[in-house]
């Protein structure tokens, strides 16, 4: 297990900003929200998953992908992880994770993406996101069996909006509706890209206009604190692995020790690995000839090994120029 972290998280005014600029398509937000786009390549590359309907909600079919590691049996107990996409709780398609699907599944694991409610398709409130990503992983533990899943080895990943998403899992109280499920969505690990943790407002500064605060509280769903991870810090959390870019604009890095502080004080194991001159969206590949999508996967990889879900060194393509960053 490793030791010694820092903890990343995150305000809600830049998540305001990033949730307006997404709304807009215009203002200072542009770059960052192309560097959180999924890789055209990566998009609709899932040949070979295996689709399921994870949860109905009316017309609206929700169905995780599922990558199995090579000679899979149903019998077997392998360790799993399920993303969320990135897109603001606006757009996104489960297509983004699908690179680091087939690289865990090629590691032994069962890796799994899922698709959920956005507000652009769905008109989904923050809140329904939360409830279906809750969903999807219940689904996968309720499933284990047939699906070759130890159900006490289950990670939960995601970027962005999908990283509070994964958060959520792990930290809030049950939004499914499911109150007496006897099944728990609570992940066992959880890994975090550059995600939304901190979802309280702050205080309007001179010339908002209220307008960032307006867009996002709209579209809550629910109070804002019910749906901040950080306010829901208490000991017992899952081992977290977060990795941000340092130059972040629109979800900070200067905010991660406030969140630091409190997962420490709680008592759980949580690093942050920080990446220097890094903007949002820089873990996607096809990005600076994949090197950040290497060494977050490399990491990941080290992190899911420590907790004895992988063994062995990791295979993903090692660069010697490559170091740990931060």
């Amino acid at each position: 297990m490793r030791t010694g972290c820092l903890i990343a998280a995150v305000s809600i005014a830049a998540s305001c900003v990033w949730a307006q600029a997404e709304t807009k398509r215009e203002g200072r937000g542009r770059k960052e929200r192309a560097a959180d786009s999924q890789p055209a390549a990566a998009a609709d590359d899932s040949a070979g998953a295996v689709r399921e309907v994870y949860r109905k909600v009316g017309d609206v079919q929700l169905k995780v992908h599922i990558f199995n590691p090579p000679d899979h049996k149903p019998t077997d107990k392998r360790p799993a992880i399920v993303f969320f996409f990135g897109g603001g709780w606006l757009h996104g398609s489960a297509g983004q994770f699908v690179p680091q699907c087939r690289y865990f599944a090629s590691r032994g694991m069962v890796a799994i993406t899922a698709d959920y409610r956005v507000y652009t398709r769905n008109k989904a409130m923050i809140a329904d996101c939360t409830s279906d990503a809750q969903a999807a992983v219940r689904w996968v533990r309720a499933n284990a069996g047939r699906l070759g899943i130890d159900p006490d080895r289950i990670a939960a990943g995601g970027g962005s909006a999908g990283g509070h998403l994964a958060a959520a899992t792990g930290t809030l109280d049950d939004f499914t509706g499911d109150k007496n499920a006897k099944i728990s969505f609570r992940p066992n690990a959880m890994l975090l890209f550059n995600p939304a943790i901190d979802l309280t407002p702050e205080e309007p500064k001179p010339g908002d206009e209220g307008s960032r605060h307006s867009n996002l509280m709209a579209r809550m769903g629910a109070r804002p604190e019910e749906l901040s991870p950080m306010d829901h810090v208490r000991p017992g959390l899952p081992p977290t692995i977060i990795f941000h870019g340092k130059d972040d604009k629109l979800i900070p890095f200067t905010k991660i020790e406030e969140f630091g502080k409190a997962m420490k004080a709680a008592g759980n194991h949580c690093e942050v690995v920080g990446f220097e001159g890094q903007g949002h969206g820089f873990f996607n590949p096809g990005k600076r000839g994949n090197k950040h999508f290497i060494e977050t996967m490399r990491l990941a990889d080290e992190f899911l090994a420590s907790l004895g879900y992988l063994k062995g060194k990791p295979t993903i393509v090692k660069d010697a120029s490559t170091t740990r960053p931060g």
